[in-house]
């Protein structure tokens, strides 16, 4: 199976969401309890920086930024979301997809990329290791799920940029 680490397009929209609504299933990797429209979720990411893992015509999942502040000295400071195809985890697509995101980040001018874990989601605090982040800190039960109240941890994991903003 080849995979191809590719722009994501509106007609993906679909697919993203079912593969989201996946992990929402998971009770670990995001607080929401259902997706969003397109017009919605384009309103929240970057333009830039919309990846996905397609195999064939079957997409495996998809990565993507959002900005975390308004003030425009933050603008190279952005949180990524990352979400695999239940069926496609454990098989470095989303080392692959981390990976390709961080290097398109870089040509975009980004210098630092965080991303919020729940705490017991253990496979993505690790692949995000793997991918040098590292873990700045967490907040202690900052949310619950929305559907059963549930409180969690969220590791906070940074990824500096290398190439961008180093002088």
């Amino acid at each position: 199976m080849s995979i191809i680490i590719d722009e994501m397009k509106k007609e993906d929209f679909k697919e993203l969401t079912r593969i989201y609504e996946e992990g929402i299933k998971t009770k670990i990797s995001t607080f929401q309890n259902k997706a969003v429209s397109y017009d919605e979720w384009n309103k929240g990411h970057i333009k830039e920086c919309r990846l996905v893992a397609r195999s064939e015509d079957k997409i495996l999942g998809w990565a993507a930024l959002s900005k975390i502040f308004s003030r425009q000295v933050y603008d190279g400071f952005l949180e990524i979301s990352i979400y695999i195809d239940g069926a496609s985890r454990g098989k470095g697509i989303g080392k692959a997809l981390l990976n390709s995101l961080i290097n398109e980040s870089e040509k975009q001018g980004i210098w630092s990329l965080q991303s919020l874990i729940i705490r017991e989601n253990i496979a993505s605090i690790q692949l995000h290791k793997n991918c040098g982040f590292r873990e700045v800190g967490y907040w202690k039960k900052p949310g619950s799920m929305l559907d059963d109240g549930t409180w969690h941890d969220v590791v906070i994991m940074e990824k500096r940029s290398e190439v961008v903003g180093v002088k």
